[in-house]
């Protein structure tokens, strides 16, 4: 099982879940728990191998490592506290994990906000990938890391970003990464089904005006599908809840509250 947090709102019954990227942990959800726990019943997960969900190395071994099988350790927790469904908030890789779950369990799932969300791969993230699978085995996953993190983020108003997902992909294993990072090969299937099949569910892609590896995609998804909405916030890079964590707590909140009128 998932290590998770909860904190519950005795005047809601409407959970939001929060599912954090790679490298990352649920504390980087620390700027939203005060403003968005005033509304709603909150739960924040650690990703396997991730914050303080460790696993003993036989366990690890015997874990099959897909997005359909991370996206069902997610519906384990749910189903341990007995939610029944929840509104999903994401950012970059955790935004996959939301969207497999609603290809699968579409009931699970009320509404979805997907920051830094990744629904395409432009040339230099598939160049980026393919460096990074060259190198996984024989370079510290730290330095990869530290690389990949600064092309996403590249400017110095995302430093902030940049220095929370290294110092929490310091907590990871080599081995751990490794694994993490052979879900690579699934990503262009999974993410051409995710452009092609809309599923019926309101979605809230929140992106930074200055993510240029994948606002040009996600632009490109909001026209076409009618459930989803784009809001671009400006001078804002990959992670939005880091850099401009205001902004992107007052257009969720606004998001969600609009799902129960």
């Amino acid at each position: 099982m998932l290590h998770y947090i909860t904190y519950e709102n005795p005047n809601s019954t409407e959970w939001v879940t929060f599912v954090h990227g790679a490298g990352g942990s649920s504390s980087i959800w620390h700027h939203q728990l005060r403003d968005l726990s005033k509304e709603f019943n909150l739960l924040l997960i650690d990703l396997r191998g991730h914050g303080k969900s460790k696993f003993k190395f036989s366990d690890s071994l015997n874990k099959e490592y897909t997005f359909e099988a991370i996206s069902n350790d997610i519906l384990d927790v749910l189903d341990q506290i007995k939610i029944k469904s929840s509104h999903f908030i994401g950012v970059s890789l955790g935004t996959i994990l939301i969207r497999q779950i609603s290809e699968t369990n579409p009931h699970r799932i009320k509404s979805m906000i997907l920051s830094g969300a990744i629904v395409k791969l432009n040339l230099k993230s598939r160049l980026l990938m393919k460096f990074g699978n060259i190198c996984k085995s024989i370079v510290p996953y730290i330095w990869l890391y530290r690389l990949f993190a600064y092309i996403i983020m590249p400017k110095n108003n995302h430093k902030k970003s940049r220095l929370l997902f290294v110092r929490e992909a310091k907590k990871l294993a080599q081995k751990e990464f490794i694994r993490w990072f052979k879900l690579t090969s699934e990503l262009k299937p999974l993410l051409k089904l995710f452009r092609q099949i809309e599923v019926n569910i309101p979605t809230l892609y929140l992106m930074g005006a200055q993510d240029y590896m994948f606002l040009p995609s996600i632009k490109e998804i909001a026209e076409k599908h009618k459930y989803s909405k784009l809001e671009i916030v400006p001078n804002c890079g990959h992670v939005v809840n880091v850099e401009q964590p205001k902004i992107f707590n007052s257009i969720s909140i606004q998001f969600l509250k609009n799902q129960l009128k």
